[in-house]
């Protein structure tokens, strides 16, 4: 009888969320959102126009991640550089 072994595959951790700083749209938000959960940029990019046009919620998805989402190279995204300068400000 003859007995195989199955090695687990790759399990590679993804990428951080992080926005691309070259070849990009506005801020895109899409892109790396897309990045992040492997998927093409289009699908995102649609997912986002369809939800701005039916009741206007992708324009706001839309502003919030790019407020958060940090760019390629930076540690903090938008919003975390401005509650630690006005937190140092107050001190």
């Amino acid at each position: 009888m003859e007995t195989t072994t199955v090695e687990p595959q790759d399990q590679t951790k993804p990428q951080a969320l992080s926005r691309p700083v070259q070849d990009r749209m506005l801020g895109d938000n899409p892109a790396s959102i897309a990045r992040y959960l492997s998927v093409d940029v289009t699908v995102v990019r649609i997912v986002f126009a369809v939800l701005a046009i039916m009741g206007g919620a992708g324009i706001p998805l839309y502003l919030a991640g790019w407020l958060l989402i940090p760019e390629e190279g930076a540690e903090q995204s938008i919003v975390s550089e401005l509650i630690q300068s006005v937190s140092s400000r107050s001190r």
